[in-house]
């Protein structure tokens, strides 16, 4: 148990809100859709798997069953390594759900040995970065008509490790490096989500809000790749040495809980957080002309360049590819 971890107090419902929680079948993901199942949200559970996704909503629904003013759970696949789950997705929320107010990006992979995407990306930036990229452009129109809404992305300390190579995104031309990537991955997540809030401000769209987050190191699934991408008896030695230091699941969860519900950040906006507090990130995520090109990249790469999310009504992007 960590010697500090911060924690959400507040007690705010969520009764009448719909909240889309990416990677929620385990972990943190998990963790948070219960709590925001017990607020009485909708939330739809976006899965890789749909068949560990019913096993984690059947879990929620039994811990729950005493309570009252719980919410609904919706199971729906989305796999952020393939661009085209992401697109149908998002169309089959734009079909079927008339708001959506809370958008956690959670879902990810780390230190997975070399791979691509469907699409050709590095497995990592494609899956944390890309995918999510999408996802939120793609219901943006719907967000920025359910307000006050929010969008919380996951990210790790570990984009404090390395930088953004603009050159070589997906690996083509330089080693490949399991911490790298991930590291890269998510200094990409932060300066999507800085970016994000400052194209909001810039196109005059008030109460949609950005956050992201380190959620601490946890004991969870996320490290499954550690003995392929490092050294046979890795996970084992990490675990063993740092292990009366990692959060549970559930606390793990906290930071984004935090940004998600709690009424002391409504009007905070872009900024970066840990143990449910404002922290500043690395020098890298405040570099606005990197936020920038990785925002016109990412339209490039997804092939969303001709689409502007802050200006498109909510119906869909349907003719994309």
């Amino acid at each position: 148990m960590p010697l500090f971890s911060g924690r959400c107090y507040s007690t705010a419902k969520f009764i009448g809100k719909t909240a889309i929680i990416t990677g929620s079948n385990t972990g943190i993901g998990k963790e948070t859709a219960l709590d925001f199942y017990k607020r009485g949200a909708r939330v739809i559970l976006a899965c890789r798997s749909l068949e560990r996704g019913e096993e984690a909503k059947k879990e929620i629904e039994e811990k729950c069953k005493d309570l009252s003013e719980t919410g609904t759970l919706v199971l729906e696949k989305c796999d952020l390594s393939s661009l085209k789950s992401v697109r149908d997705f998002t169309q089959k929320v734009l079909d079927t759900e008339p708001h959506v107010n809370i958008l956690v990006n959670n879902a990810g992979v780390m230190m997975c040995p070399k791979g691509e995407t469907e699409d050709g990306f590095e497995t990592q930036f494609g899956t944390n970065h890309l995918g999510h990229f999408l996802l939120t452009m793609l219901l943006l129109p719907r967000i920025r008509n359910s307000v006050p809404a929010r969008i919380v992305t996951v990210s790790s300390k570990a984009h404090t490790r390395y930088g953004i190579n603009f050159d070589d995104l997906n690996y083509k031309k330089r080693p490949y490096s399991a911490m790298e990537a991930y590291s890269q991955s998510k200094l990409a997540n932060v300066l999507f989500s800085r970016e994000l809030a400052a194209k909001l401000k810039e196109h005059n769209i008030e109460g949609v809000n950005t956050y992201s987050l380190h959620p601490g190191i946890i004991k969870t699934e996320l490290g499954r790749h550690m003995n392929d991408t490092l050294f046979r008896g890795a996970r084992t030695l990490f675990g063993t040495l740092i292990g009366p230091f990692m959060k549970s699941a559930e606390l793990g969860a906290q930071t984004t809980i935090y940004c998600s519900v709690d009424e002391k950040c409504a009007n905070e906006t872009g900024l970066y957080y840990s143990d449910c507090v404002v922290t500043s990130p690395h020098r890298n995520a405040l570099n606005d002309e990197h936020a920038k090109k990785l925002w016109d990249i990412s339209m490039d790469l997804v092939g969303i360049q001709d689409y502007n999310p802050f200006t498109a009504n909510d119906q869909g992007v349907k003719n994309k590819n």
